[in-house]
């Protein structure tokens, strides 16, 4: 049987002890989770993360890690391969959305993450606790080898 999963990206965004969420609103409940998204044909992993991190947060930063690599199904049966990085800020800063769809952002501490009720899947406070796990990888363990798919 051909396994065709969601290959998604997503950042971890900390600074000050405080992690960057967006909210979206899916059936009128507003729900967080990192700033994420698939992985387009014409880009590689990190140009993904990176563009994912833009357009969620207006925020322009190059990954300096790569955390974890999640295998899920959502509840939906959709399987997913999620590559989660991290951006290490010096400050907090303020966001500006440039997608639509993310209503806005919120720095917040682990632990209210983790205890929410409105995360968008397991996974955001999955990926929280991945960071305070302190193992952080290489970029170069994503290499490509050659150009990205062009169409």
């Amino acid at each position: 049987m051909l396994f065709s999963p969601h290959i998604t990206v997503a950042c971890i965004v900390h600074a000050n002890n405080q992690f960057l969420v967006v909210e979206e609103h899916i059936n009128g409940k507003p729900l967080w989770n990192q700033p994420a998204g698939h992985l387009e044909a014409d880009e590689t992993l990190l140009e993904a993360a990176e563009r994912e991190l833009w357009e969620e947060t207006g925020i322009r930063a190059t990954p300096q890690a790569w955390l974890k690599l999640h295998q899920w199904v959502a509840p939906d049966g959709t399987p997913f391969i999620r590559f989660l990085f991290l951006v290490e800020m010096e400050r907090i800063v303020e966001t500006t959305p440039q997608d639509s769809d993310i209503h806005c952002c919120h720095w917040l501490g682990a632990e209210e993450i983790m205890n929410s009720s409105q995360l968008r899947s397991p996974l955001v406070a999955e990926s929280v606790r991945s960071y305070l796990e302190h193992k952080a990888y290489p970029l170069s363990l994503l290499d490509s080898y050659g150009p990205p798919f062009r169409k």
